[in-house]
């Protein structure tokens, strides 16, 4: 399956670098869009010293773990939330009649590199606030874990997008409220919004897991709602039970899939 995904992602890569000043202009482009996120930032602490109590090295350190980890899960597998696409133009039922997983061929379609100009700006945004955070190695440790689990968390997330689009064709734009919506909302201390939304963002869809609860224990932070400590190290549970979950709708979906012909 790997070996699969690596072969149709380099057939995209070779395809796309016929064209290098559309490829390098698109990633350039990629880089200073997201760059107006962290601009953002900069201005709204321009006229405060602390957003609900947290700095703004902080804020870089919670923006740059949130973006590399959907920027990653976005490069791997964001092509699945455009499943409806293909549906509705018939394409998908040629990827089922190939001997290579459908979910696989979703992820590598139109393989796009341009989308590490957001890699290399979230990473510099995070190396930016490490070094004037530098957290010890005794909770250092868990940056790329959580890096890691974030990006497993929101590639299920893409995953259930593209299960819900077997039964809505035209939603898109729902699945992008949650993945786009997603990276957006975990970029900010999660203690400006209201209690109820931290509440389901942590036991409903555990997007609170992606970055907010580890980054408690590598910034040394109590928790707003008041959770034990040991809810802070639980982000593998997280991503393993959303990425079954993910699985088992995707599965479903795929059951009950009938092609636009039918």
């Amino acid at each position: 399956m790997v070996r699969a995904y690596l072969l149709l992602a380099w057939t995209w890569l070779r395809a796309s670098a016929q064209y290098p000043l559309s490829l390098t202009l698109l990633t350039l482009g990629s880089f200073a869009i997201n760059g107006l996120d962290i601009a953002a930032i900069w201005v709204i602490f321009a006229h405060t010293t602390a957003l609900a109590g947290f700095t703004l090295p902080e804020v870089m350190f919670l923006y740059g773990t949130a973006g590399l980890s959907f920027a990653l899960a976005d490069l791997l597998f964001g092509n699945v939330d455009r499943l409806s696409q293909h549906i509705r133009a018939g394409t998908f039922d040629v990827m089922l009649i190939r001997p290579v997983s459908p979910f696989v061929q979703m992820a590598a379609d139109r393989f796009g590199v341009h989308r590490l100009g957001r890699i290399t700006q979230a990473a510099a945004v995070l190396v930016i606030a490490l070094t004037q955070l530098t957290p010890p190695a005794s909770r250092a440790w868990m940056i790329p874990v959580m890096i890691l689990c974030g990006t497993a968390i929101f590639t299920a997330v893409f995953a259930l997008g593209g299960a819900l689009q077997f039964l809505l064709t035209d939603a898109p734009e729902v699945a992008n409220a949650f993945t786009y919506g997603g990276s957006q909302l975990t970029q900010y201390p999660l203690s400006v919004y209201g209690e109820q939304l931290v509440r389901g963002v942590t036991f409903i869809l555990p997007l609170a897991f992606v970055n907010w609860q580890p980054a408690l224990y590598v910034l040394d932070r109590d928790d707003p709602l008041g959770l034990p400590g040991w809810v802070r190290f639980a982000s593998p549970v997280a991503a393993v039970v959303l990425g079954g979950v993910a699985a088992l709708a995707w599965r479903a979906g795929l059951r009950r899939y009938q092609s636009t012909g039918h």
